[in-house]
């Protein structure tokens, strides 16, 4: 006889896991169906974690080498790969375990095995060992988020082209590493291996790195790369990649670089896309639109009855903190409670060096949208914390709607900025004005003292920066 659960949640990420618990906790008789050896979906085990874990010791090496200018001189550092990854997997590990002990102690059954749909109330189960099932449901959530985009031009069958995944096993540390797109997955582990001593190459096809984010923001952090990489290239295709004994031979396409270059390595990292293939989602009546995404309102309800769908496979952006917030709506729409996704202000982090962090809208995108704004911005030179930090290159920005002073939106490049944005968050949903940031005390000194500053500038003048009042 098939096993039958009132609600099924399929995938264990930062939706899935969350949406079985607030479910499980709620009383609902709850299933969470993951293949992976152990839960927390790519963001814990392939993605946000792990990489966060190398950053951590990439911001140490590079720190260890910058305090000469301190006075303070360290030897150079030895690294021992085998260590280094036993600390990255010591840490998925860790949190893996912490999603297993809360299974069982909010009584959501965990069963480590690929589901797909057989029709809109059954799944059909696939173990490791090869040995099938069937189970029943109620309800279903879809949470099995997204993979990373290999065109078939890049994928020649050769392990020294490299996924995100692929970088994260830190196989070794090649001479010489080109990196393929410059957005966030690229530019993170493009600085990883920079620090743990390659020579980094990035090569973007836009204009100029992080396609999408506010250049005010990416123009500190540019600066900063160009002094660890060793090459940055905007503009620029990659024609094809070929393998070769020497390495991995590029073809280049752009202005003032190099028609072939022969790499160790190369990380390809221009986005991820939805996994919406090979799980039966065809034997439901879920829709998917032309990029692989489901179809959901607000309330996470698919086109199927039966199925609602949370995270990277319901839509952009495909952030793990909206997954988890998704998981909750979901929830409580199938508990009746009056609830839809209506928030306004999903963060963004890069964790670069410095970081670069937003919320709401940018300026780009007012402009695009012809909303009435003004920006104003603040530099990290001019504050007494990033003075001691030594990381004066960062800048705070502020959006506003000039009648009334509402906070638009809030971006941060600097040291820290990814802890900083949860300010900017809670001051655009609860619609404060850029006079609440101001007059409300930030601890001195801190760097966060430069969202109060850069609201000050929306009033008049800051207390630490001078503009020279323009002529009317």
């Amino acid at each position: 006889m098939a096993k039958h659960a009132q609600l099924v949640v399929l995938g264990g990420g930062p939706g899935g896991y969350p949406a079985a618990f607030a479910a499980a906790d709620h009383g609902m008789e709850v299933v969470l169906v993951d293949e992976g050896k152990q839960p927390g979906g790519v963001c814990l085990n392939r993605g946000c974690i792990p990489s966060k874990a190398l950053l951590h010791v990439a911001k140490l090496i590079n720190e260890s080498k910058e305090s000469a200018d301190w006075g303070i001189t360290f030897q150079p550092p030895e690294i021992d790969l085998d260590k280094l990854r036993d600390f990255k997997e010591g840490v998925v590990g860790s949190l893996c375990g912490g999603i297993e002990g809360l299974c069982k102690q909010r009584g959501v059954e965990l069963i480590k095995a690929r589901g797909t749909f057989k029709d809109s109330s059954t799944l059909e189960l696939k173990s490791a060992d090869g040995t099938t099932s069937e189970l029943t449901f109620d309800k279903a959530i879809v949470a099995i988020g997204s993979i990373p985009t290999m065109p078939g031009f890049f994928n020649i069958g050769d392990d020294r082209v490299m996924d995100s995944t692929g970088a994260l096993k830190l196989q070794d540390i090649p001479e010489k590493l080109l990196v393929v797109g410059g957005g966030y997955i690229g530019l993170e582990m493009g600085s990883v291996y920079a620090a743990l001593g390659s020579e980094v190459t990035v090569v973007e096809m836009s204009p100029g790195l992080l396609p999408g984010a506010d250049r005010d923001l990416v123009t500190p952090l540019q600066k900063r790369l160009k002094e660890h990489f060793a090459a940055i290239h905007t503009n620029t295709k990659v024609a094809s990649l070929t393998a070769s004994d020497a390495g991995i031979v590029a073809a280049l396409e752009g202005e003032g670089v190099d028609p072939e270059m022969t790499f160790d390595r190369v990380l390809i990292s221009i986005g991820r896309r939805p996994n919406s293939a090979n799980c039966g989602l065809e034997n439901t009546g879920v829709e998917i639109d032309e990029r692989g995404f489901i179809k959901v309102d607000r309330n996470m309800r698919t086109a199927d009855p039966k199925l609602m769908a949370i995270g990277d496979i319901a839509g952009e952006p495909m952030l793990a903190h909206k997954a988890t917030r998704e998981a909750r709506i979901a929830v409580e729409t199938l508990l009746g409670e009056p609830v839809v996704f209506d928030n306004i202000a999903i963060p963004a982090v890069v964790f670069t060096d410095p970081e670069v962090a937003w919320a709401g809208i940018t300026e780009t995108e007012a402009k695009a949208q012809g909303i009435e704004h003004t920006a104003h911005r603040f530099p990290w030179a001019a504050s007494g914390r990033a003075q001691t930090l030594a990381r004066t290159e960062g800048v705070t920005k502020i959006i506003v709607e000039p009648k009334h002073g509402r906070v638009l939106g809030i971006g941060i490049c600097g040291a820290g900025a990814g802890e900083m944005i949860a300010e900017a968050v809670v001051a655009i949903e609860m619609g404060a004005t850029a006079r609440d940031l101001a007059d409300s005390i930030h601890a001195h000194p801190t760097l966060s003292e430069t969202v109060m500053e850069a609201a000050e500038s929306v009033l008049g003048q800051p207390t630490h920066f001078y503009r020279k009042p323009r002529r009317s």
